[in-house]
């Protein structure tokens, strides 16, 4: 074979690579999906179900926010859970999860059994909310590892908005999410059923994918390690890549969450802080009071109920638009740029959305009369906020997370990380209807205005830059700066 021969043989092999990696990254994402899908189909149920269980509205207010407990715990025994057994092993578990969670969420005929489904929904958002991002970075070359990590964030929108598109298309063939619709089952239960789908997906996918690299070298499964490698075609030399990541692991046993905890200190690793503090200032903000509370949040701004859907499905899609522009500059602009615009942007638009609820006139039952143009600055504001927020602190946040710790305790530091994250969010939501009826929704987003400014100021002391680098180049930086 001459010069030229091998030339093409090896860029179409390269080509192949890619593909390969890009469908293993597609494939773990699926888990972002169902993340979004599930966060958001209850968007659009909040009353059937209340009416339906004949719930009060604290009960009501726990079975939209039990998710979110469910959620803060799978985070947390996931990274631990797939130190132990592997990442694609607890990716299967977390797609077997969401599928018990959508048929029991539309089954159950009152809150307690519904609240058990959402908390088996949460764990397996909470789990695929770390595990994707992991696994990706895991087997992503350095080069793409940022644009390949953001798929996490970009199926998480787009699940979101096909939760809100179902939620809208069935409620408007029903005439309501409270009305009936096929084989007499109520609308509400077919938008839970209706995630049945992408769960099976979920399912049949992961059996076509390998297992990271990395978990396998702390296993000690150095031999399908190295296959996995050569598959995936991620390293030039495949046995000083190998070794390159055995240096970054403690000798002769896997990692476990003690490793978060500094020997020489007796403290934990300030990477982890780190990573704390953008797990919990992400959703200080305030993002998914707008997607968890959509319709109520609207519909207080003075907008119909149909109007209020319609408007979650338009939220949806300048998520989903925006996260591109966070694919397209990741690894060319950097994480810390974009997370620094879209702190201040963040913060700008909720300023918006504050001083224009806070300057409406009071309607009925605590509602807002918006007039003139009003309406229509707040539904502007409130996009911008979306865009800001979908093109840095949706997406970068797990990047960051997925690649900032070292290999050691990267699975530890992703559990306590995610815990945070899910506490936070719980925070956020479950104080929202508490804020809207003591302060109303002018001075609630002042409140969430105001973290955006924090977000921005710990970000520029903090964070480090990760563009470009590898995971194992990272790892003994950390390491060495301890």
């Amino acid at each position: 074979m001459d010069d030229v021969d091998k030339s093409a043989h090896a860029d179409q092999q390269s080509q192949f690579n890619l593909l390969r990696i890009v469908f293993v990254s597609l494939t773990a994402a699926l888990g972002g999906f169902l993340f979004g899908f599930d966060s958001g189909v209850i968007n659009g149920t909040v009353e059937a179900i209340q009416a339906a269980f004949g719930a009060s509205d604290a009960v009501t207010g726990f079975n939209v926010a039990s998710m979110l407990l469910g959620s803060a715990v799978g985070a947390f025994f996931a990274g631990n859970l797939a130190d132990k057994i592997g990442r694609r092993r607890t990716m299967i578990l977390t797609a077997i999860a969401f599928m018990v969670s959508a048929w029991g969420s539309g089954a159950a005929g009152s809150s307690l059994p519904f609240i058990l489904a959402r908390l088996t929904g949460g764990l397996a958002v909470g789990a695929a909310s770390i595990l994707a991002p992991a696994y990706i970075s895991e087997i992503a070359p350095a080069e793409i590892r940022g644009s390949l990590s953001t798929l996490q964030q970009l199926m998480i929108v787009i699940g979101l908005f096909m939760a809100f598109v179902n939620n809208y298309v069935i409620a408007q063939a029903a005439g309501s999410a409270s009305e009936s619709f096929w084989f007499g089952y109520g609308a509400w239960q077919w938008m839970y059923w209706m995630e049945l789908i992408p769960a099976s997906i979920f399912l049949l996918s992961l059996l076509l994918v390998p297992e990271s690299p990395r978990y396998l070298v702390a296993a000690g499964q150095e031999a399908e390690a190295r296959s996995v490698l050569d598959r995936l075609g991620t390293a030039a030399d495949v046995d000083a890549k190998i070794a390159d990541i055995r240096s970054t692991l403690e000798e002769e046993r896997q990692p476990r969450l003690t490793d978060v905890i500094q020997e020489h200190t007796g403290k934990i690793h300030p990477l982890v802080w780190v990573g704390i503090g953008l797990a919990s200032l992400q959703q200080f903000t305030g993002i998914n009071v707008v997607f968890y509370y959509g319709g109520t949040l609207w519909q207080a701004a003075g907008f119909t109920e149909a109007s209020a859907l319609l408007t979650n499905v338009v939220n949806g899609s300048v998520n989903v638009l925006f996260t591109f522009v966070a694919i397209a500059l990741v690894d060319r602009v950097g994480r810390k740029p974009l997370l620094l615009v879209g702190a201040l942007g963040q913060a700008l638009m909720l300023g918006a959305m504050a001083v224009t609820f806070a300057g409406a006139a009071s309607g009925d039952a605590g509602s807002l009369e918006m007039q003139g143009n009003q309406g229509l600055i707040a539904l502007l504001a409130a996009n911008g906020y979306i865009a800001f927020f979908a093109f840095s602190w949706g997406p970068i946040m797990w990047v960051m997370l997925g690649e900032m710790f070292p290999n050691k305790f990267r699975g530890a530091a992703l559990s306590i990380c995610g815990l945070v994250q899910w506490v936070s969010n719980f925070i956020v939501t479950w104080s929202f209807p508490v804020l809207l009826s003591s302060i109303g929704l002018g001075f609630s987003y002042g409140i969430y205005a105001a973290f955006g400014v924090v977000a921005f100021v710990f970000v520029r002391l903090f964070v480090v830059e990760t563009k470009g680098r590898t995971l194992e180049d990272m790892s003994r930086e950390a390491e060495a700066s301890t």
